[in-house]
């Protein structure tokens, strides 16, 4: 079986992921965050931070 790389995306989008969860948050638009793509991830992160 081979092995799947994770590309820079895939680690950006965790690292998103991992911020909002320390922040206090878990679901964006009654969605899990794994369950979003990084542009939402991304936007709603700004949002937040800014």
């Amino acid at each position: 079986m081979r092995k799947m790389e994770e590309t820079k995306m895939d680690v950006k989008r965790q690292q998103v992921i991992q911020q909002l969860v320390t922040r206090g948050i878990f679901k964006i638009y009654g969605k899990q965050l794994y369950e979003l793509p990084l542009y939402s991830l991304m936007k709603e992160y700004y949002v937040r931070v800014s």
